[in-house]
């Protein structure tokens, strides 16, 4: 698959390396595994970037997607761009999701009473959520990756057999406009 729609989105190696930013690590993102576009890669990277958005330290997802798609050369651009489906629009509902599941897998109590969106309301109640929250993370970081390296794959296989059924039909015309023509040249001469 050589031309692939996805690739006119990503930054390409020589962009990334450029980023002076990223000098003291360019040597990591030399091999080239992180820069293909292939099933293992872009399912890994899947599963990468989906279990990542759920760290519940938002700043730090990147950096985590990145050293993981690092370590197990996968794609490294889509890796880090699917963290981004936790956003500052989508954050705090799929953390809420992730704490109720938390609360419910342990059979603890969800914390009741006002929310405020402050340091110290957030460290009084640290200690009552951190653990249903960290569970709940886990579970959906790892249900969703596991989802999306899976759908991400049978996506590549269904698009790989529609290829092969292409390329099989467009020689099985090419087969019968030959025998086409070498039956008219044929009848033509006689």
């Amino acid at each position: 698959m050589r031309n692939h729609w996805i690739t006119k989105y990503l930054p390409t190696r020589e962009a990334i390396r450029t980023q002076k930013a990223l000098w003291p690590v360019r040597h990591l993102l030399d091999h080239p595994e992180l820069w293909h576009l292939h099933r293992r890669s872009v399912g890994g990277a899947f599963f990468i970037g989906l279990f990542c958005a759920f760290v519940p330290v938002p700043f730090v997802q990147m950096v985590l997607a990145a050293l993981f798609a690092i370590a197990s050369r996968c794609n490294l651009p889509i890796a880090v761009a699917l963290v981004w489906i936790s956003n500052p629009l989508t954050i705090g509902p799929m953390f809420y999701f992730a704490y109720k599941l938390g609360a419910w897998l342990l059979g603890v109590e969800l914390v009741n009473g006002p929310w405020e969106l402050s340091w110290q309301w957030f460290g009084s109640q640290f200690a009552a959520i951190w653990w249903p929250l960290t569970l709940g993370c886990l579970v959906c970081g790892w249900v969703s990756g596991l989802t999306g390296a899976v759908v991400s794959r049978l996506l590549w296989r269904f698009h790989v057999i529609r290829r092969w059924r292409e390329r099989r039909a467009r020689r099985a015309l090419r087969r019968v406009k030959a025998a086409a023509r070498t039956a008219a040249g044929s009848e033509g001469s006689a």
